[in-house]
């Protein structure tokens, strides 16, 4: 009976650790530039991935904070990557991007993308990477400076 139980819980354990591991799907997305991205290129940095479209006015309110956070803690492994939410228009998030100088790159999304971090319609979302790869979280909503303090800078030491 031993023999049996033992392998059956050895497997048990390993695969109950897999299903709750915060590990990422390798999100590879089209930039609006044309460029493809992948979150495998950023491991090492503090990635927020921020789904948002422009059509969402507090995601339009957000972004010029995500910009000034991108530029004041780029230089130490922090890279914000937008990725849209549908429906969307190259054309149109290029020319939001730029008229509010957007330093980090945007990728157009899918429904499908955003439903890998969360099931429901929030709109800005924002998935919270460690220099490791692994999920620290999801903020639902505009990112508060409060919570990039207490939540993103730590990661960033």
């Amino acid at each position: 009976m031993r023999k049996i139980i033992l392998p059956a819980l050895l497997m048990f354990l390993s695969v109950s650790a897999v299903a709750q591991s915060p590990r990422l799907p390798n999100l590879r997305l089209k930039s609006i530039n044309g460029r493809w991205l992948s979150l495998l290129d950023y491991k090492g940095k503090v990635v927020l991935l921020n789904f948002w479209a422009t059509w969402c006015p507090p995601c339009r309110t957000e972004m010029p904070e995500l910009v000034t956070l991108q530029g004041q803690y780029g230089d130490r492994g922090l890279q914000i990557i937008g990725v849209t939410y549908p429906p969307e228009r190259r054309a149109r998030v290029r020319r939001f991007a730029k008229s509010i100088r957007v330093n980090y790159p945007i990728a157009l999304g899918t429904r499908a993308n955003k439903a890998e971090f969360s099931s429901d319609d929030t709109l800005p979302l924002t998935v919270i990477i460690d220099r490791e790869g692994k999920s620290r979280g999801v903020i639902r909503g505009i990112l508060l400076p409060e919570e990039f303090e207490e939540r993103v800078k730590p990661l960033l030491k």
